[in-house]
């Protein structure tokens, strides 16, 4: 099997796997079988817009999107490029995020622990070692790397402005009423150098792999 197909292939399962996690959690939330905050009495329709409200979420859905344009090949323009990189942010932050300070919790049912898992490690993995592995290259560019934070940006600006009407915060490390107004700040000013850390560093590292498969096919 050569290595654009075992690349194709693998697309595919991350696409499938982003896709099938993302409405499996929708589902269980409709069913009533999970509740994304044990600690609130949170009607159906609110559970559902803290669906989309989370990070994690929104970052695979990202994935997905652009494992489906990857598919697609509609990888020649900036749009895919600035979803790429986001998604790819935005995945990687999703995973260290979760292997570092947010387990799973002990309140989960064995489905919705199947769906944190997914979302959180399962498709973290496969984008990663995806790109590492299959590329496309040369599809990260320093031009892309500004647009590519207006989203992150906008969710923690959005999260944040929200917060006090809904009194509810998708994580901990960003809830205003129990860690302080000082606290939340810095918090995002890492997440922001975290963020732009790893947009740069997929700079540094789309180039040196192209340069690498460059040598490897001379």
């Amino acid at each position: 099997m050569t290595k654009p197909v075992l690349g194709r292939y693998w697309h595919t399962v991350t696409f499938v796997v982003a896709v099938v996690a993302l409405v499996l959690q929708l589902a269980l939330i409709l069913s009533g079988d999970n509740i994304l905050d044990s600690t609130a009495a949170a009607g159906r329709a609110e559970q559902v817009r803290r669906y989309f409200s989370y990070f994690t979420i929104q970052s695979n859905f990202l994935v997905a999107v652009s494992m489906f344009l990857i598919l697609r090949d509609r990888t020649d323009n900036q749009l895919f490029r600035v979803v790429r990189l986001a998604s790819l942010v935005g995945i990687t932050v999703t995973g260290i995020v979760a292997f570092v300070a947010l387990p799973p919790s002990p309140n989960y049912t064995t489905g919705s622990l199947v769906c944190d898992r997914l979302l959180h490690i399962v498709v973290p993995a496969l984008t990663f070692i995806g790109w590492v592995a299959f590329g496309p290259r040369d599809r990260v560019r320093r031009e892309d790397l500004l647009p590519a934070l207006i989203w992150p940006v906008g969710w923690l600006v959005a999260t944040l402005a929200l917060g006090p009407v809904v009194d509810w915060y998708p994580y901990p490390f960003l809830n205003v009423s129990q860690i302080g107004v000082g606290r939340t700040l810095l918090n995002c000013v890492l997440i922001a150098a975290l963020f732009l850390g790893l947009a740069g560093t997929a700079l540094w590292a789309d180039r040196r792999l192209d340069s690498a498969r460059a040598t490897m096919d001379a």
